[in-house]
């Protein structure tokens, strides 16, 4: 008999929640309903596939290697009918901060020049994978790689650092800072955006490390806070590039290592323009950069 794509997704459910109630939840089905399913599914491969001696259920090594191949044809068949929807929907570009700095209209008119017939929404979400992970986004522009088995990243290049300062900070008028200067006048707190930002304590010896931090949620906070004086930021030459602030001074910071700008996409892609804009990308970075 055969196997149907509801015990591959009941399969799965039953390893990644370890339990038939968890389980069951998750697909909206009743405790019973899933034992059945798992059942049948047991019956149609003739070997046990999950272990039920404990409370908590793991799969045997032949439940492993079904599931292996059964998250490969979900996988699939995900990306397909992605793909079938996607021919009737813009192509999603996801940032964080910044896209491309002032790489970024350049891309954006060569693709209208080039592909009219293809929108392309650009869209801030302001979340680790700038949309990827939760399907949100197609493609995106990040300044921090994730460590997400689902996304494949790519270095585009790499940009300096600079200090955002209240425009009335002592050193707002210089030319460049160096990162000691930065926690050694004033005391301000240095204004953080955990899951998004590149900047962090780390970037300071032990002992010059600023006192204090501040976390905020995005990058729009992150420059109301600056420019009301409250505190100092770091951060990629893209974001100053990108956001203008009347209170705020961007100034370089010669010391500081340079951040990479990463090209990231779903391992299985969602749009089925997703390599023609990977291309245009690198072209535009080429050439222009």
């Amino acid at each position: 008999m055969d196997v149907e794509l509801r015990h591959l997704r009941t399969l799965a459910a039953i390893a990644e929640e370890g339990t038939v109630t968890a389980a069951a939840a998750r697909l909206h089905m009743t405790q019973p309903a899933v034992s059945r399913t798992l059942a049948q599914l047991e019956a149609r491969v003739g070997v046990r596939l999950v272990d039920r001696s404990s409370r908590h259920l793991d799969l045997t090594k032949a439940g492993e290697t079904l599931l292996g191949h059964g998250r490969a044809i979900l996988a699939h068949l995900d990306a397909a009918l992605a793909d079938t929807r996607a021919h009737d929907r813009p192509l999603r570009l996801g940032y964080t901060c910044a896209v491309l700095g002032r790489q970024t209209v350049p891309l954006l008119r060569s693709w209208r020049r080039s592909r009219p017939h293809v929108p392309l929404d650009v869209v801030r979400q302001d979340n680790p994978t700038a949309g990827l992970a939760t399907g949100a986004t197609d493609v995106a522009v990040l300044r921090t790689a994730p460590a997400d088995p689902r996304i494949r990243t790519e270095a585009l290049y790499t940009e300096d650092r600079v200090a955002a300062l209240p425009d009335d900070h002592p050193l707002a008028d210089r030319d460049r800072v160096r990162l000691a200067e930065l926690t050694s006048g004033p005391p301000l707190p240095l204004a953080l955006w955990p899951d998004t930002g590149t900047a962090s304590v780390d970037l300071w010896p032990p002992e010059r490390r600023p006192d204090r931090t501040v976390d905020v949620r995005n990058v729009d906070e992150w420059l109301n806070l600056i420019a009301m004086g409250g505190a100092f930021g770091v951060g990629a030459a893209g974001t100053a590039e990108s956001h203008g602030h009347p209170g705020v001074r961007f100034v370089p910071v010669e010391d500081a290592p340079a951040a990479t700008v990463h090209l990231a996409r779903p391992v299985h892609p969602t749009h089925p323009r997703t390599e023609e804009f990977l291309a245009a990308v690198r072209e535009v970075v080429s050439t222009h950069g």
